[in-house]
């Protein structure tokens, strides 16, 4: 195939997704790895006294090429995977892997780094931040290591790329295999009628009678929240928790648990080789957090501030089922059921409730309207034909007030199969400025919700419109950018426990009475969200958050000690510090059968190994930040527009904490993440 007629290849404007095939993706990377290393080597011999314009700018242009070539395979796995594209993306990973391995242990590449950085006054600060984060990167490869462990390390980060990859479609796959057809309406009564309709128009589409449910959460979540039906619930709940492992319908067939040791295992090899103690050590590297001791006394701290209060909500709950429903014991598959029946009783209000107020056709522009008055900007569908990869993807515009254009994004919001489950940011285009180009950023935006139905629009939760700003949060990082060197700006080179700041803090808005009639309006008659509903959505905003926290501690916890704690005599002992975690901080224990963790590739197969507590980290900076707002108005344009400044516009080109007391004027306090998740 003739290189320059790829259409990966092509780098002017955007990717052509209607022309992009399996068979273009590993001729491409493999052209653009030998044209690289070519150009590399050029460069190493060509230029006898490197600086900033004829060395570093070539080799982030060189990175940029690569990744723009990446990115839409990437893209394309994820959302609208195929055994072709799988195996062509795989194919790829262990030359990707083996690349940045070699560039990272580079020692004339090293050296002509630190050639740069030791020219400091020439520099401005984003250029040293790139040069300083370049020169720990490099040790972080190994660049200091002997030749043999010099290999080593090349050999375990190809491996890792390759079995994180596995990992990820064990989930895809368990999640395809498993469905349930049913003919008898009277089996699914309490289920509202979105969810019948969904599960109504899933059999259609694929020829089948009556109600189809799938592993998916659109669909898994009215179940296991709605049904009436208990052994429906725990039927559903045991296919979604035995996930891709040895237990459950599918149990075996997709199973990741020699992967997870096998991860856990090279992970620690790894970490030893760069002489950290564990993984956990190493994974500090990149992040705020200064020591493996301050992420847990963090973590146990909220713990325990949090612990007696989700006794307290679990013993509500439990009182409750035995007095309303004659249930005396609680199961996984109940708890979520009997949760919403005691907030509906509580504050008569519910998710379901609330759906037909906030349509994807309200809620998408009202958010636009709120990004607007906040930060000064403009967004608005693109007038041009732009190629997706599926017709319900749409594509828009970010634009200064003064109309200058700052970034593009695409939208890809439903659920189908095929498509990673979850919700996420992830970048097509990065910002650049050298000498010879200028590119503005372009976003992928995903998220799994429930489709429109018939003609209706897509009627989203409320915790779905949070999601929404949650996702869109990580896109304006990216996209408000005014760093010009791709591997700082947005989301590039920001502390890995500092990247969901900008994220949780746009949830804020959600939940705002100013904000609310822009993001809301009932899809029949267009009529405001009630007052009287909105005062109960407010009361129940913090129903059972103790419980939220507890588990999402848990989560952080066992991230942490599983790589904290990994010895290789005893191997990854994941379920057995799992079930040492719970005894600590859960006050919800699954059954025993549960594989949690088969499932959680936030650590196994995506970019949190030992930096699931950034969740949480985040949190702290993200409810401070917006107390400020609180002081000063949700709509005050000053202080948006000085956190787009000290947040948004800066990317990774500073210290994520310098650039936080840079807003917020002091150190982040723990008192309003406290107060804003209802901790008493």
């Amino acid at each position: 195939m003739e290189a320059m007629s790829n259409p990966l290849l092509n780098f002017t404007g955007l990717p052509r997704f209607t022309e992009i095939t399996a068979q273009h993706v590993e001729p491409a990377i493999d052209y653009l790895l030998e044209d690289n290393r070519r150009q590399i080597q050029a460069l190493l011999s060509d230029v006898p006294q490197p600086d900033w314009h004829n060395f570093i700018e070539p080799l982030e242009e060189l990175d940029d090429r690569l990744s723009r070539a990446w990115a839409p395979v990437s893209h394309l796995n994820a959302v609208l995977n195929s055994d072709e594209l799988r195996a062509a993306y795989n194919a790829c990973l262990p030359k990707l892997s083996d690349y940045a391995t070699e560039l990272g242990q580079n020692e004339a590449l090293f050296h002509a780094y630190q050639k740069i950085a030791d020219q400091g006054e020439a520099l401005d600060g984003a250029q040293q931040r790139l040069l300083q984060n370049g020169l720990r990167d490099f040790r972080l490869s190994g660049v200091d290591l002997p030749e043999e462990k010099k290999q080593r390390f090349g050999e375990i980060a190809s491996r890792l790329s390759e079995i994180t990859a596995r990992y990820e479609e064990n989930i895809l796959d368990a999640t395809n295999a498993w469905t349930k057809v049913i003919t008898d309406e009277k089996e699914l009564a309490g289920l509202p009628q979105s969810a019948l309709d969904l599960a109504a128009q899933t059999a259609d589409r694929r020829g089948e009678q009556g109600w189809m449910f799938t592993l998916e959460f659109p669909s898994y979540f009215p179940i296991i929240t709605y049904a009436d039906n208990r052994e429906l619930r725990r039927e559903m709940y045991e296919a979604y928790a035995t996930r891709a492992s040895d237990q459950g319908p599918n149990g075996g067939e997709f199973d990741n648990s020699e992967i997870m040791e096998e991860i856990l295992a090279l992970r620690h090899e790894l970490a030893g080789l760069l002489g950290y103690a564990n993984y956990a050590e190493r994974s500090l590297a990149t992040k705020m957090a200064r020591s493996t001791d301050e992420v847990l006394d963090f973590l146990h701290d909220l713990a325990a501030r949090a612990r007696k209060q989700g006794e307290e909500e679990l013993a509500e709950l439990h009182d409750f089922a035995r007095e309303h429903f004659a249930v005396t014991e609680l199961q996984s598959w109940d708890i979520p059921y009997y949760s919403e029946k005691l907030r509906k009783h509580r504050y008569s209000i519910s998710q379901e409730e609330l759906k037909p107020w906030f349509p994807e056709t309200r809620v998408i522009p009202g958010m636009f309207e709120v990004i607007g008055r906040v930060f000064g900007v403009q967004i608005q569908e693109s007038q041009e034909k732009v190629e997706t990869w599926h017709p319900d993807v749409r594509f828009y515009e970010i634009r200064n007030h003064d109309g200058d254009l700052l970034g593009q994004f695409y939208f890809d919001l439903y659920a189908r199969p095929k498509k990673r489950g979850g919700a996420w940011m992830a970048d097509a285009i990065s910002r650049m400025k050298t000498r010879n180009r200028e590119q503005l950023p372009v976003a992928f935006m995903t998220c799994n919700f429930t489709p429109p139905v018939g003609d209706k629009p897509a009627l989203l939760t409320h915790e779905e419109v949070q999601v929404l700003f949650h996702e869109f949060g990580h896109g304006l990082h990216h996209m408000l950018t005014q760093v010009d060197y791709p591997s700082i700006s947005g989301i590039s080179g920001v502390a890995w426990d500092a990247v969901e700041l900008p994220s949780q803090f746009m949830e804020n808005w959600c939940w705002e009475k100013q904000a609310l009639p822009l993001i809301s309006g009932h899809y029949e008659t267009g009529d405001p969200l009630p007052s009287d509903m909105y005062e109960r959505m407010l009361a129940a905003r913090n129903f059972q958050s103790a419980m939220q926290l507890l588990r999402q501690l848990e989560f952080s916890l066992f991230d942490f000690l599983i790589h904290l704690q990994y010895d290789p005599q005893k191997g990854g002992r994941i379920y057995e510090i799992l079930e040492a975690v719970r005894e600590e901080v859960a006050v919800v224990r699954p059954p025993e059968w549960n594989r949690f963790a088969h499932g959680f590739h936030h650590i196994f197969g995506g970019g949190y190994a030992a930096g699931y507590y950034s969740y949480k980290w985040a949190e702290v900076l993200s409810a401070d930040a917006f107390s400020l707002f609180e002081e000063k108005g949700v709509f005050d344009l000053q202080t948006g527009l000085a956190f787009r400044q000290h947040i948004l516009e800066k990317g990774g080109s500073e210290d994520a904490m310098d650039l936080f007391i840079a807003f917020r004027g002091r150190e982040p306090s723990i008192d309003a993440l406290l107060r804003h998740s209802g901790i008493k």
